[in-house]
């Protein structure tokens, strides 16, 4: 029989009780039934007596019976189960990724479900709430949704002295006869190793700061062509802030956008760091204790999702074409939403510096941005990497890549313009070697010369090549580090298959770890130090050098300076505008494992015209950045004519506003 048909049925019941007739019965058959069977049960159960609880989402509730009206004020079962309460409750564990599983679920159907005795409602109890929300509340917050209103400790608990219900005791109980029947082990880090889409890899990202909030936060740095956040987590024992001496180090993956290894492998990474530090693992508390890491997973989620969405189709059973992710065309998501290679969108610096090198009052560090690179196509994602570059000061970089095995250092561009594989090192040649043999040789086959590579002949190079002497480009983000900023930057190839199937992510995982832990450890060397003034201030754009290498640093916001040199003697000189010069000679033992410090004080001096003013690039001309202010409005939010900031709806929301119910604003922040 069709509910419709038992609303026929039952409608002499509506005759012989006017009070409960309902104003409008001129609906479709479905809203009907849900009418009739909400009507049926007011009339045939009993107010305020226990009924058998029958909830399918909540049927392994530690009782079996329950009451309505509940503690919301739905009046029945059916009106329960087709609330968006219940509707989420039902979704939680994948929206969450299983964080919080079934703890959320449980708590949620305490309060949809209350437990019944006596014909009278047990509430559940506050303590379990209040505990349950400062355990879990990161993990909405990573998906920004709001927490759930029918989850408010004070409003829908009771307390124990009240005689609440406990609903997690039971599943607490079973845990603990799970874990005493297992052998002691030491605690480890689990990390799901399959692929990320964005929406994933930015809940990752923010459920990871907001699990370690003590060492981790995630900020953004600019927004895609298509308006993805470029997001980047930070960890250190100081979130958002620089500390006076410590390094900064970023890292950068997915540049081009079907080059995903990088892109997993920093997310696993920032699992781990988070997973480690918490755990006790003493070399991951000295890394995070003593370095500033910024990990930008993604540079180009729009490429990104090109690059999965074909990998997605070639291996559908049904296409004839099943490239699978072997080939993934090689060029498909590489460029960005623009249809610009980011990896050639970036000022060219070095062929102003190979114009002027010979030039003896030519600076040819801190290079500025010529003004013409303003009038070309200028991608946000280029834009947003250049600005967070210049914003931090940041001592050294890795970009990881994917096409070969190798990692590359500057310059990427040739000193001769008419030559495609030429031989072309940066005054820091030295430095720039012992940090690409850093992260080669602490790969688990990279180094090895009996490796098979992806077609280029890297014979006796034991993984590592000068950029140009590969092939040379211009206008590439490692060369542009090291000319405009005191940053020093390689390339990590980090294999032949840009795109590799789920089942490689872990053994690269493991063939990289080493690798990346020894790349982060590697910006403690060299020297470090302070240029003060007379009076204890510090100095800010003051110059460090470093006898036989033209390429000097200058000093951050405090007057800090890093600069990373190998073992040996060395003779460093600090100077600055209106100050002195001061000349200091230090050894660096081979054996040293930290940074050596060499602090430095400066006197005032009256400021006398020099010829190298006009020589040299004023910090003016370098602080001319987007001087025509064409590009800053990629960072902004959208605004509407009524002059109010357009919010896009998260991507979770589709559950919620096809499913034909009332959309549920409460989940929405900001609201």
């Amino acid at each position: 029989m069709c509910m419709c048909d038992l609303e026929e049925k039952y409608s002499v019941i509506v005759q012989k009780n006017p009070k409960k007739q309902r104003n409008n019965l001129k609906c479709s058959c479905s809203i009907r039934t849900i009418f009739v069977i909400n009507f049926l049960y007011l009339y045939f159960v009993p107010a305020d007596t226990c009924t058998e609880l029958n909830l399918g989402y909540c049927n392994d509730l530690e009782y079996s019976t329950t009451i309505f009206p509940n503690i919301l004020g739905h009046r029945s079962r059916f009106e329960a189960e087709s609330g968006a309460e219940y509707l989420l409750l039902s979704v939680i564990h994948g929206l969450l990724n299983g964080e919080c599983s079934p703890e959320i679920r449980l708590v949620g159907c305490s309060v949809l479900a209350s437990p019944c005795r006596d014909n009278k409602m047990i509430k559940p109890c506050r303590s379990t709430c209040e505990a349950l929300r400062k355990d879990c509340m990161h993990a909405f917050e990573a998906i920004e949704m709001a927490w759930p209103y029918f989850l408010d400790c004070d409003r829908f608990f009771a307390a124990n002295e009240e005689g609440c219900f406990d609903p997690l005791s039971g599943m607490r109980a079973r845990q603990e006869v799970a874990l005493s029947s297992l052998s002691p082990e030491e605690p480890s880090t689990i990390i799901q190793f399959i692929y990320a889409s964005n929406a994933q890899m930015y809940s990752l990202l923010k459920r990871t700061a907001a699990k370690c909030s003590h060492i981790s936060h995630v900020y953004s740095i600019g927004r895609s062509t298509e308006g993805r956040d470029l997001l980047v987590i930070e960890f250190t024992d100081n979130p958002g802030h620089h500390e006076l001496l410590e390094p900064e180090i970023k890292l950068i993956g997915n540049m081009h956008g079907n080059e995903v290894l990088g892109r997993q492998l920093l997310i696993y990474l920032a699992q781990y760091l988070c997973s480690e530090y918490t755990l006790g693992n003493q070399r991951i508390q000295s890394i995070i204790n003593n370095t500033r890491i910024h990990i930008l997973a993604s540079m180009n989620p729009d490429g990104y999702e090109v690059a999965a969405s074909e990998v997605e189709e070639s291996n559908d059973p049904e296409l004839s074409n099943q490239e699978g992710h072997l080939l993934n065309g090689w060029t498909s998501g590489r460029a960005n939403a623009q249809n610009l290679d980011l990896n050639r969108n970036f000022p060219d610096l070095t062929s102003v510096f190979y114009r002027n090198r010979r030039s003896r009052h030519y600076r040819i560090d801190h290079i500025p941005i010529p003004d013409s690179y303003w009038f070309g196509k200028v991608a946000p994602e280029t834009y947003a990497v250049m600005k967070w570059t210049r914003s931090l000061p940041f001592v050294q970089s890795a970009s990881l890549h994917g096409g070969e095995l190798v990692v590359s250092y500057p310059f990427d561009f040739s000193r001769h313009p008419q030559e495609e594989k030429m031989f072309s090192p940066t005054p820091d040649e030295q430095i720039f070697k012992q940090l690409a043999r850093t992260y080669a040789d602490a790969h688990a086959t990279m180094s090895n010369n009996d490796t098979d590579r992806c077609g280029a002949s890297f014979y006796r190079n034991r993984g590592i090549i000068n950029g140009a002497l590969w092939y040379s480009f211009a206008g590439g983000m490692s060369d542009f580090n090291y000319l405009h900023t005191n940053c020093m930057e390689i390339t990590v190839e980090l294999g032949c298959d840009k795109f590799p199937s789920e089942a490689e992510l872990y053994p690269e995982w493991k063939r990289n770890k080493e690798a990346l832990l020894s790349f982060l450890e590697s910006v403690h060397r060299g020297v470090k130090g302070v240029v003060r003034d007379t009076n204890g201030n510090g100095i800010k754009g003051a110059t460090v050098s470093v006898r036989g290498i033209r390429k000097d640093v200058t000093t951050a916001e405090d007057g800090d300076y890093w600069r990373l040199v190998n073992p040996g003697t060395h003779i460093l000189t600090a100077t600055a505008k209106g100050y002195s010069k001061v000349s200091k000679r230090v050894y660096l033992p081979h054996n040293l494992n930290k940074a050596g410090q060499v602090n430095f004080v400066l006197e005032k001096l009256p400021v006398e015209p020099d010829i190298d003013d006009h020589l040299f690039p004023t910090a003016d001309s370098w602080d001319r950045f987007d001087p025509y202010n064409q590009f800053e409005r990629h960072g902004e939010p959208v605004v509407t004519e009524e002059g109010i900031e357009r919010q896009e709806k998260p991507w979770w929301w589709n559950y919620f506003s096809q499913s034909g119910m009332s959309s549920p604003n409460w989940l929405l922040k900001n609201v």
